[in-house]
């Protein structure tokens, strides 16, 4: 079964506390969640046509239900197919986002870290892998995975003494559920001007 964070299909938070400019601004956590919840619960059982998604919840169907249906789509927990949406199962997504695509993303996940931005490319990294909903013991395998496969590792300039000391350095990240945007860019203008 997947694993949800229910983040506000607005601003992403994951309390009451909406950002200012939020259109969902003063909604309750359990609407947010009850929406999400109505939405994967009807695609748990099967593919369904979107149009057919509002007379199939239970209660109303508002402007919160449409925004985590597109939520939904942006995260790649639901893909379309055949003109019915589909929840994909946990392997699938797991195997999906496991590799980035987007850029800054793609270059550090392409082309490893190098000595200037190992600490950035990490947190990146580390960071990713929570967002997108992967357990610690998930992300770990990860991203001791992409320092060595990756060549990062053999490059050196870590004071830790393996790929697994150094993620484990970073569990906070994780912990924190810090951001990989800002990290991730600043990593990738090191990589691209060193390879």
């Amino acid at each position: 079964m997947p694993r949800f964070d229910y983040p506000c299909p607005g601003c992403r938070t994951t309390n009451s506390l909406h950002d200012a400019d939020c259109r969902f601004e003063g909604t309750q956590w359990p609407e947010v969640e009850k929406a999400y919840i109505d939405v994967v619960s009807l695609l748990s059982v099967g593919p369904r046509r979107e149009e057919a998604l509002p007379e199939l919840v239970h209660g109303e169907w508002d402007n919160l239900h449409v925004a985590a249906v597109e939520s939904l789509k942006r995260q790649q927990r639901v893909v379309e197919e055949d003109g019915a949406l589909r929840l994909l199962t946990a392997s699938e997504y797991k195997e999906l986002v496991s590799e980035p695509t987007s850029e800054p993303m793609r270059t550090l996940y392409l082309k490893g870290s190098v000595p200037g931005c190992h600490d950035n490319a990490v947190f990146a990294m580390v960071a990713w892998y929570e967002m997108v909903g992967l357990s610690w013991a998930e992300t770990k395998e990860h991203v001791v995975d992409w320092l060595r496969e990756s060549g990062a590792w053999d490059r050196g300039g870590f004071e830790e003494a393996s790929p697994e000391q150094l993620v484990d350095s970073k569990r906070h990240v994780y912990e924190a559920g810090y951001g990989w945007k800002e990290k991730a860019t600043a990593a990738k203008r090191v990589i691209d001007r060193s390879l």
